[in-house]
């Protein structure tokens, strides 16, 4: 396989990308840990940190960064993918604005690490600005700052932008305003990870890659080559759970997918802005996403690909000719200075984890010994951070401020079995497409989609 092909990210590394060697039959270690994204080795990280004397082993199907963590749109951010009124609902306000906070602190996290570590992965905390582009729009972008309010975060954590404050970090067509938060950094993610598996294997720990995992049980994890037998084992799979027996309908693998444009001309970017490279979105309800890469590109990626029976995933499905035409047209109609026929250079895609509930969530079962984290809904370059970090100290059995958490052993529903799943995904999808068509026409706030996302939790 030529992994550089998966990503404009991975083709852009300065290393090759030859996996490690494989595992070599039976094996111990105090810790297995199944997936080296960012989840397996963040948890690896801090684990080793804690304690050097622990031995950790990370299998991985394929190559660190394989999956999310060397596809993903390049934000390190402070977004849950649970609202802070359905935390409050769950698990009261005190523990819902703890977990905002959390977030936020992840992000400051990330940069010490990668600064601790000598990681060259195109660090810029430039925060974000999300976009209202109609007054529906305008709408939700009045109502995050009202809610924000509500839970005493302040101008420093969210703030409204009219129209022209707006267009000044990011001069897209029609901007009637936005919203600003600076808990957002503009990563190189592929460079991140393999980063961080290089820090991870100068504390001691081992990486098997090219070692598919056919299944995680209690006290072990089995391979074609051989077990790896340990007292705790860490599932770490995210998009690709569905692949380990028994976990089918555990999380659901949504594709998501992004083009990259060739490096831009210094007067295209005076025109369009992002000059501290904020990530940049806007309200619609299918979401979108951007940024400006170190090299002068804007990689810019969104949701629409269908979810596919069974929640199979395959490497075909990273490519969807439509998506792609659709992404290269909202760009167009975002930034009309790139022209109506956006030239792109890259273009990629692949799954990201959706539990039932829209949930996502980290834990030890003490009993079995099996960890977890995941269900970002490609939120996970932070969250995944936090997971780490959270799961180093259940593990070590240390009771902090990250194991009070309220996402801490959250068990989400399983999905429907199919067709149910497939139907209900799919014209969930559907239902934001036509929810956003339709609001660009009248300008009006959707009930329909509304609707739809307070049943995911929203």
């Amino acid at each position: 396989m030529r992994y550089q092909e998966l990503s404009y990210w991975l083709s852009n590394v300065d290393e090759p990308l030859s996996p490690r060697p494989a595992l070599p039959g039976d094996a111990d270690a105090d810790v297995v840990i199944v997936g080296a994204g960012y989840t397996g080795l963040w948890t690896a990280y801090y684990l080793a940190e804690a304690d050097p004397t622990l031995r950790i082993t990370v299998l991985e199907k394929e190559i660190a960064g394989y999956g999310a963590s060397g596809r993903n749109g390049g934000w390190c951010s402070a977004l849950f993918p649970t609202s802070l009124p359905a935390l409050a609902r769950r698990h009261g306000r005190d523990r819902a604005l703890a977990m905002q906070r959390a977030m936020q602190e992840t992000v400051r996290e990330v940069g010490r690490v990668v600064a601790a570590e000598g990681i060259d992965c195109d660090w810029q905390p430039g925060g974000t600005v999300v976009l209202a582009r109609t007054e529906a729009q305008l709408g939700r972008a009045r109502a995050a700052v009202e809610e924000a309010r509500e839970y005493g975060l302040s101008d420093e954590d969210l703030v409204l932008l009219d129209a022209a404050e707006a267009t000044a970090r990011c001069a897209a067509d029609g901007v009637r305003g936005g919203t600003y938060t600076p808990h957002c950094a503009a990563v190189h993610p592929a460079r991140l990870v393999r980063g961080l598996a290089r820090a991870v294997e100068r504390r001691g720990v081992t990486i098997f890659e090219r070692t598919p995992v056919t299944a995680v049980r209690s006290g072990a994890a089995v391979t074609p080559a051989g077990v790896v037998r340990a007292p705790v084992v860490v599932r770490a799979t995210e998009g690709f759970t569905s692949t380990l027996p028994g976990q089918r309908r555990a999380v659901a693998p949504v594709y998501s997918l992004m083009v990259a444009t060739e490096p831009l001309p210094e007067e295209t970017w005076a025109r369009i802005g992002l000059a501290e490279r904020e990530t940049f979105s806007d309200y619609r309800h299918v979401i979108i996403y951007g940024q400006r890469t170190a090299d002068g590109r804007l990689a810019f990626g969104g949701r629409g690909a269908p979810y596919h029976f069974g929640s199979r995933t395959a490497p075909g499905y990273d490519r969807e000719p439509r998506v792609f035409a659709a992404l290269r047209r909202v760009l167009g109609e975002l930034f009309p200075v790139l022209g109506p026929d956006v030239p792109v250079t890259h273009s990629w895609g692949g799954p990201l984890g959706v539990a039932r509930d829209w949930a996502a969530s980290v834990g030890l079962d003490r009993a079995s010994g099996l960890g977890w984290a995941g269900g970002y809904v490609g939120d996970g370059v932070g969250t995944s951070n936090l997971a780490g970090r959270t799961l180093a100290d259940l593990i070590r059995g240390a009771e902090s401020e990250l194991t009070a958490l309220p996402w801490v052993n959250h068990r989400s529903p399983r999905w429907e079995p199919e067709p149910l799943r497939w139907l209900a995904v799919n014209a969930g999808l559907r239902l934001m497409f036509s929810a956003d068509e339709a609001e660009l026409r009248s300008n009006r706030p959707s009930r329909r989609a509304a609707a739809f996302s307070r049943l995911l939790g929203h």
